[in-house]
């Protein structure tokens, strides 16, 4: 489960740079502003998804306080979701490595 967040986590990293590199000087840079809105919405819709998926993909493995409200803030910041993907991978395969032991 942890391995589908991380591609979520991913997804959601290239829509927050998407909005903020592409659309949003696009906007104010070059007067182009029709590429905010679907931009925009595709990346309120990956937020939503992150939000949703890091409930059902990381509960009950054993995340700390710390290392949940880390995966959170990771979504509000440019780069925080790749930032943050070193640490999930980490977590991915010391539970199947975990597995792989039982």
């Amino acid at each position: 489960m942890i391995r589908a967040f991380r591609y979520i986590g991913v997804a959601e990293g290239i829509t927050t740079l998407a909005l903020f590199l592409v659309a949003m000087p696009a906007k104010y840079w070059l007067g182009i502003p029709h590429l905010v809105p679907p931009i925009g919405a595709l990346h309120g819709a990956a937020f939503v998804i992150y939000l949703v998926a890091m409930l059902v993909c990381l509960w009950g493995r054993g995340f700390t306080p710390l290392e949940w409200l880390r995966t959170t803030f990771a979504s509000f910041f440019p780069f925080g979701t790749f930032l943050n993907d070193p640490f999930l991978k980490r977590e991915q395969l010391a539970g199947a490595a975990a597995r792989a032991r039982a």
